[in-house]
């Protein structure tokens, strides 16, 4: 049986604050010259960032080498960083520009073959274990039926655990509508969550005889 669960809401499955303030004080040294901070900040937003580029991304072989210039952006543009916001949505405002950068310039570069679609990267960067998602109903193939604007916006609060305040930022709109956006997904996902649960019907005796 499957059970209906989805993520909580963001204000349970946030990280900690002194997470996300361990984060930006590593990027804060970091720009400094330190290069042990440089290290923890990259392997403690390391995950985030590919799982955000794989729900962005059209191209699946592309993620790790986007993820990649994310960080050297980043790294690139640290003496620019000066803590008003999270490091974390910092740093995934950089994967989102990196990101559109790619999908311009791969709009304008003839295709060699057709490539498969973003689900399979997100297979390969969705973590295991999610409540509900675990008797064969997968996260990735749920989320794409989302609208793109509500997929990033549940991705980014409900898995990344981004604030509401953080994501609109990130995705340039009010507050107001990353949340209708995620209610709306939520709504979605736990309607196709209940689908998934009905039995499938029994065959007619006509059918069970042949």
């Amino acid at each position: 049986m499957i059970t209906p669960a989805l993520p909580l809401s963001h204000e349970k499955r946030e990280p900690p604050a002194s997470a996300d303030e361990s984060i930006t004080a590593w990027a804060l040294a970091a720009r400094g010259g330190d290069s042990a901070a440089v290290d923890h900040f990259v392997r403690a937003l390391h995950r985030d960032v590919i799982r955000y580029v794989a729900h962005l991304c059209a191209d699946p072989q592309a993620v790790d080498d986007l993820a990649q210039d994310t960080f050297l952006r980043a790294l690139g543009s640290l003496h620019r960083f000066e803590g008003r916001s999270s490091a974390r949505a910092w740093l995934l405002a950089i994967a989102r520009r990196a990101v559109a950068d790619s999908l311009r310039y791969t709009a304008v570069r003839p295709r060699r073959a057709d490539l498969p679609d973003w689900e399979l990267a997100v297979e390969l960067a969705q973590p295991r274990g999610l409540p509900g998602f675990d008797d064969g109903v997968a996260l990735l193939e749920l989320l794409a039926s989302l609208p793109d604007e509500r997929r990033e916006a549940f991705v980014l609060t409900q898995l990344l655990g981004l604030p509401y305040a953080e994501a609109a930022e990130l995705s340039d709109c009010p507050v107001g509508t990353v949340r209708s956006r995620v209610a709306r997904a939520r709504a979605t996902l736990m309607a196709l969550l209940a689908e998934a649960e009905q039995p499938a019907p029994s065959a007619s005796p006509a059918l069970a005889a042949a």
